[in-house]
């Protein structure tokens, strides 16, 4: 048997060095978040407010953002509402100046058959979902480059990893996204830039409760069913996710401790792809 292989000098019996603990302070950074006025996005704002973040809070939903700037305001960091609707991508691309942080999050759904779903929903999913975080990206990436740091965290799904029927847009967008966070990783990496996708199964949003009765219809199956019949067949854990819960996913993320993850999505689907 072969000598093991070690580092000049190396002392075999010093204990391995200890880890640091978490640092969740993110006190200096600036953190743009998408889709932030309700569901995941919210949960994502607040968190990293909470942490300390300069939070850019963007989303179309104006009120939203309002009643998110007002549940900010006792946190340590600060949150800023910026009302946009990302399928004006130059509008998105120049929000994301100067970011330290970018999570990619809005997102949007229809439930149709292929031969059913209308080209133009198709189009402004793939506009949203996909071209807005690349055009986000493009614009948070000189800053991040500049300074040596950057994080980049897109809001995948289990739908980036695996397809369901009658999903057609939402699935190609979430499978172009993780492609995409893997571009960016494999470019950001000499630069101190981190690109991950964190890709949940159903978390407890509206996107999911609105999407109910169209997977009732498209499956044949009356609303009490599709719950346990179709989203959560697939999931080992017989519940949806919580938003809070992915959100900590996002924080991890960004710390310090997470800087030698990149180009990965870190799955919460309940068990949903260990099949």
């Amino acid at each position: 048997m072969s000598a093991p292989i070690t580092a000049p000098g190396t002392d075999l019996a010093a204990p391995l060095p200890r880890a640091a603990g978490l640092a969740l302070d993110l006190t200096g950074r600036t953190a743009l978040v998408t889709g932030a006025a309700g569901g995941i996005g919210r949960a994502c704002a607040l968190r990293l407010a909470a942490a300390g973040a300069r939070v850019r809070a963007v989303d179309r939903a104006a009120e939203g953002l309002e009643t998110l700037a007002a549940e900010a305001a006792p946190l340590p960091g600060s949150l800023e509402p910026r009302h946009l609707d990302l399928t004006d991508l130059d509008a998105a691309e120049a929000s994301a100046a100067g970011a330290d942080i970018l999570v990619n999050n809005a997102g949007l759904q229809l439930v149709r058959p292929l031969e059913d779903f209308p080209p133009d929903v198709f189009h402004t999913v793939l506009t949203v979902m996909l071209e807005a975080p690349f055009r986000l990206i493009r614009g948070a990436l000189p800053h991040m480059y500049g300074q040596g740091w950057g994080r980049i965290v897109n809001v995948s799904s289990v739908h980036g990893l695996r397809a369901s029927a009658f999903k057609s847009a939402y699935v190609a967008a979430k499978h172009g996204l993780e492609g995409l966070s893997k571009t960016a990783a494999l470019e950001g990496a000499p630069h101190g830039v981190t690109s991950n996708c964190v890709s949940p199964g159903y978390v407890r949003t509206p996107l999911v409760e609105r999407q109910i009765a169209d997977q009732a219809a498209a499956h044949g199956i009356p609303p009490e069913r599709v719950l346990t019949e179709v989203l959560l067949k697939d999931s080992a854990l017989k519940r949806l996710i919580e938003p809070a819960e992915v959100a900590e996913a996002v924080l991890y993320l960004c710390t310090p401790q997470a800087s030698f993850i990149t180009g990965t999505s870190l799955t919460l689907d309940g068990g949903w792809t260990a099949h």
